[in-house]
């Protein structure tokens, strides 16, 4: 055995936790992303998926990707730099731009891949980057990526903010990071204040609203247009692959950025486009969110029924206020035998645990779907309280 070899057979996390039963990854799933997935043969609510609007599985998007891919193809065999841009493409690059308030627009292959790419060659060597040490790991590889000097700021704490904009030299550029809604807690930020601090600084601002599109605003258009900072905020970056129901990501910001991005961004000009398919389904969702305001509405009304419910019970869920509910279980172990578990109850949830969080911090992430009904919600907090129960993690 070689060196490398030999010192990741080291690495024996996951089959300890498959010996023990309760290895709780990659559970192949056999049917439609939907409130009800099929796994092994067996039916289990699902409360892991990030499809906010429940879109997933909606006949209308899926016709569009067959009938594009009918047109297009199956892939664009290069980058959009190169042989990849399709006129299907700028036309979701038009209509992200309209919907989302901005003058210009670049699609890129995935999510990770527009904070990646963006976040590592805005700036320069002498310039900063300031994130909040929550960011998604996406942000945090491109702050990593980039030769500009990095300062990270407590957890949408304001003023860790403006300490951090203090020590930066006022005539350098300042890009703040941050995401709008974070994906591991659902707490929001606070994008009204982050824009004052950058008015107050002379720093640009940049939001992530992944997790926020299809939840906040109005049509689903995230936290800033939800605050009324779609100006302030200077770069607006969002996925398809959550409540647009399909893959592929984008950066929404002025012509003056993105002249330079579709000439230095590398997960941009080295990456081959995203599929026909997605981009047609991405199309046809920001039709469908426009058009079924009732959706967003069902969300909300399934997300403040669920936060009632889990406070009631005593679960600890953190300052959540949105669709994305934390479970908080502190050990890492419990956390694993808690998913276990509820699995075997029909509940499918996501165990995050470290090192994508402190050990102290691990946690049962609890997801909703504008398509899941209140009886599935309401079987799901009776599965969770006899299983939390049962393992001592009530407070009460």
């Amino acid at each position: 055995m070689k060196l490398l070899q030999k010192k990741l057979a080291r690495y024996t996390v996951p089959q300890e936790a498959k010996q023990a039963g309760i290895y709780p990854y990659f559970r192949a799933i056999s049917s439609e992303q939907d409130p009800e997935v099929i796994i092994n043969g067996r039916k289990v609510l699902m409360f892991g998926s990030n499809c906010y609007t429940g879109l997933v599985n909606d006949p209308r998007i899926k016709e569009a990707a067959i009938e594009a891919t009918r047109k297009y193809g199956t892939g664009c065999a290069g980058s959009p730099f190169l042989n990849g841009t399709l006129d299907l493409h700028k036309q979701l690059e038009h209509r992200i731009a309209e919907y989302i308030g901005k003058e210009d627009v670049m699609i890129y292959s995935t999510g990770f891949g527009v904070n990646l790419g963006v976040v590592s060659c805005l700036t320069g060597r002498e310039d900063y980057i300031l994130w909040d040490e929550q960011d998604h790991a996406s942000i945090i590889e491109g702050r990593r990526l980039s030769f500009s000097q990095s300062l990270k700021y407590k957890h949408n704490d304001m003023e860790s903010l403006e300490q951090q904009l203090r020590k930066c030299d006022p005539d350098k550029v300042k890009l703040i990071v941050t995401d709008g809604v974070f994906s591991m807690e659902g707490d929001v930020a606070n994008i009204p204040e982050i824009c004052r601090l950058a008015k107050k600084y002379d720093a640009s601002v940049m939001v992530d609203e992944a997790h926020s599109i299809g939840v906040f605003g109005t049509g689903g258009r995230g936290t800033a247009n939800h605050f009324g900072c779609t100006d302030d905020v200077d770069l607006i970056m969002g996925t398809f692959s959550k409540s647009f129901a399909s893959l592929g990501g984008f950066i929404a910001t002025d012509k003056e950025i993105t002249n330079f991005l579709r000439h230095h961004s590398r997960s941009y000009i080295f990456t081959a486009s995203i599929t026909p398919a997605s981009t047609a389904a991405a199309l046809k969702a920001i039709d469908i969110m426009e058009q079924e305001p009732e959706r967003q509405e069902q969300l909300w009304k399934l997300t403040n029924f669920a936060l009632e419910g889990f406070r009631r019970m005593g679960c600890e869920i953190g300052n959540t206020s949105t669709p994305i509910i934390p479970l908080f279980i502190r050990d890492n172990f419990k956390t694993f035998k808690v998913t276990t578990e509820l699995f075997e109850e029909g509940i499918f949830v996501n165990p995050v645990v470290s090192p994508a969080v402190a050990p102290h911090d691990t946690l049962i992430r609890f997801s909703l779907m504008a398509t899941h009904t209140q009886e599935q919600v309401e079987r799901a907090l009776e599965a969770i309280e006899r299983v939390f129960k049962r393992n001592g993690i009530l407070n009460k």
